[in-house]
């Protein structure tokens, strides 16, 4: 990812890079790193603070980063603004300089950087059409958790992809409130609630535990309002889980049908994007998971559905799920025309799969694919992305 921002960088071409992803996906350092090996004068600012910023501020740094690229010469200079989401208006501010840059011939690289997707993209697409390259990163993937921490594939089903937490795994319980208060606590309150109309604080958050409790099942909207004892409506829930998936910490994938009216209208597969999530607020600790069988099922499942969708992010590869009466397949990767149906097997599961028979009778898959004791071993799958195993 490094190499082809810094090639991006390197490019005459005039593009605001945008890096965009969930908190402590390593955004800052990735830039931090862009910084150090393009080797230009740089200024860096952020506008993670607890009073929002306003529009003045995006032009006082960016007044910085001018004044570095003026005594630059040619070279020019790099100008990084993180968390700029959280400045009202920040897409016309940012538009209106670098378009100013633009027509002065102005050698000033910029690099954007935000943890809330959704909110960065809607001021993207409303303001900066045609002028910014969009570099998603997403969680740690277990090949890039192994490469840096040397982590087993058991150590990353339970404590997930947070590279700023893998230093306090050896506390399970200091590990576990690092992920409830200083991610999962500040992404709602700082990068949900301060930034979104939520009329509800209080069931978005108990969306989120009933997600992690209930990651890797469908649950219907109705059943989630009952489960969370609220007499709000479908709508409103379906709205917090979009926030929450475009926050990085919980989605709900629908289900194929081939027709796109049924998919949206279909009960929902709640999905953690990190198992992190799911784990650390369970009661077990990573011999206890790996000891009850049901528990680790339902992780390892977690597991493969989080790489699932944080790989296909930015592709043109769908993840769905499958399900008719008592039949159901677990993943369903569409690319275009092709289609792979994907069953995770586990303990807990019965050895014969109708669900996998079902749906390739009904829809023809290009792939079907076991993953586990009776398939793809779980580590060669998760070492390879949604694209490498949707193709034929």
């Amino acid at each position: 990812m490094l190499a082809a921002l810094i090639s991006r960088l390197r490019e005459p071409r005039r593009f605001l890079q945008v890096l965009a992803g969930p908190r402590q996906t390593g955004k800052t350092t990735l830039a931090q790193q862009a910084m150090e090996v393009l080797g230009l004068p740089a200024h860096y600012a952020s506008a993670d603070e607890p009073t929002l910023r306003g529009r003045p501020w995006i032009g006082e740094q960016w007044e910085l980063g001018r004044l570095r690229a003026r005594q630059a010469g040619k070279g020019g200079a790099l100008l990084v603004l993180d968390e700029v989401q959280k400045v009202a208006g920040w897409s016309e501010t940012v538009k209106r300089l670098w378009d100013e840059d633009g027509a002065a011939r102005m050698p000033l690289k910029v690099m954007l950087l935000g943890s809330t997707p959704l909110l960065l993209q809607r001021g993207l697409t409303e303001s900066l059409a045609g002028r910014f390259e969009l570099v998603r990163v997403p969680h740690w993937s277990f090949a890039e958790m192994r490469e840096a921490f040397g982590w087993t594939l058991e150590r990353f089903i339970y404590f997930g992809g947070y590279p700023g937490a893998a230093p306090l795994v050896g506390d399970r319980d200091r590990w576990a409130r690092y992920i409830l208060d200083s991610l999962v606590e500040t992404t709602i309150s700082r990068d949900i609630l301060l930034l979104t109309r939520v009329d509800k604080p209080a069931l978005l958050r108990r969306l989120l535990q009933l997600g992690s409790d209930y990651s890797g099942q469908v649950v219907s909207y109705q059943k989630m309002l009952g489960q969370l004892q609220d007499v709000g409506n479908t709508t409103t829930l379906a709205h917090y889980l979009e926030l929450l998936s475009a926050a990085g910490m919980l989605t709900g994938l629908p289900k194929f049908a081939g027709q796109r009216v049924r998919q949206r209208g279909s009960s929902p597969k709640l999905q953690v994007l990190n198992t992190a999530l799911l784990t650390a607020s369970a009661p077990l600790d990573l011999e206890g998971a790996r000891k009850d069988r049901e528990f680790w099922g339902r992780l390892v499942e977690s597991a493969v559905g989080a790489h699932l969708v944080n790989s296909a992010a930015g592709t043109k590869v769908q993840v769905f799920y499958w399900r008719e009466r008592d039949r159901e397949v677990d993943f369903v990767l569409r690319a275009g025309k092709r289609l792979a149906a994907i069953e995770v097997t586990s303990a807990r599961k019965k050895e014969t799969l109708p669900g996998l028979e079902a749906f390739s009778k009904a829809f023809r898959p290009h792939r079907v694919l076991l993953v586990g004791a009776q398939g793809i071993p779980l580590e060669e799958f998760l070492l390879r992305p949604a694209a490498a195993w949707a193709a034929a």
